[in-house]
């Protein structure tokens, strides 16, 4: 996994925006998911937060996480 032993991305996303990307599989680690194929899917489909190449990685902006995040509650 990418994050290192100890760090749990959602509890870095509750006490405020970490200072690195996310990765596909911190997402699965955030939202609970199966996988990160669900992440995959999520972007084929543009239906997931949106994600950036940098070089041939994907990386998530915390801060669009939780705008994403912010407006799936508001579409409920």
């Amino acid at each position: 996994m990418a994050t290192p032993p100890g760090t749990d991305p959602r509890t870095t996303l509750r006490s405020g925006l970490p200072d690195r990307y996310l990765t596909p599989e911190d997402l699965v680690a955030l939202f609970a998911l199966e996988s990160v194929e669900t992440v995959y899917a999520w972007r084929r489909k543009r239906t997931g937060p949106p994600g950036i190449r940098i070089g041939k990685h994907l990386r998530y902006d915390p801060a669009a996480v939780y705008r994403w995040v912010q407006e799936q509650a508001d579409d409920d």
